[in-house]
């Protein structure tokens, strides 16, 4: 089963990513991971991701595909995979259903989760991390110690300055220029679901699990 999973920035999207890729028994595929993989073990197409990365520069979406094409080569991928973050383009989308539809493969299904902006904003704007173990926190719903510091191990707790409102309104708008255009190519071919973000971690996962009947 190949499904495709979208999600604004702060809508929980890389942890139900999780959790759903268990559940259908497929790996979990995200373009950041493969980007990262690739760096790290210095591969062609690492050096390639490198020079552009170098420059300040975007990844063009033919080296993101065969970034990706690479991961879906490789064995645990052949029945099914979920996508996570990919694809962010319509033609990164074209150039995917061409790839699995090349080996008879198909999409199966889109889950789509849905966070109202202001809810996003409070997310991630609230967020705070530690400077040294790296624990995160929440102004609201988990505060560090009332001096500002961390619970685990005393450093300071700061806001990373991409969770600033400026940069996540961005990222936002960025995300829904990406994203609505692919869904809308989507819901000509295959179910999309669309599905509220908002709630407990174990409540969104009972909605995404129900709409594909797992």
């Amino acid at each position: 089963m190949f499904v495709l999973l979208f999600g604004p920035p702060g809508s929980g999207k890389g942890t139900q990513a999780l959790a759903l890729a268990e559940r259908l028994g497929v790996p979990h595929v995200a373009t950041g991971d493969i980007f990262r993989k690739h760096l790290r073990e210095g591969t062609e197409l690492g050096r390639r991701v490198r020079a552009y990365m170098d420059r300040g520069a975007l990844v063009p979406d033919l080296v993101t595909c065969d970034l990706v094409g690479s991961r879906l080569s490789e064995p645990d991928a052949a029945r099914g995979v979920l996508f996570d973050g990919f694809p962010r383009s319509v033609p990164q989308l074209y150039w995917l259903i061409g790839h699995l539809g090349a080996s008879a493969r198909t999409l199966a299904a889109v889950v789509n989760l849905q966070v109202p902006d202001d809810a996003i904003l409070a997310r991630i704007t609230g967020r705070r991390t530690c400077t040294n173990c790296g624990a995160t926190y929440h102004t609201v719903s988990a505060p560090p110690l009332p001096d500002g510091s961390c619970s685990r191990c005393g450093a300071a707790v700061v806001q990373r300055k991409d969770d600033v409102e400026d940069v996540v309104r961005d990222r936002l708008v960025a995300y829904g220029a990406q994203t609505f255009p692919c869904l809308a190519e989507l819901r000509d071919r295959l179910p999309v679901h669309d599905l509220s973000g908002e709630g407990g971690i174990d409540e969104v996962q009972r909605r995404i699990f129900a709409s594909l009947a797992l």
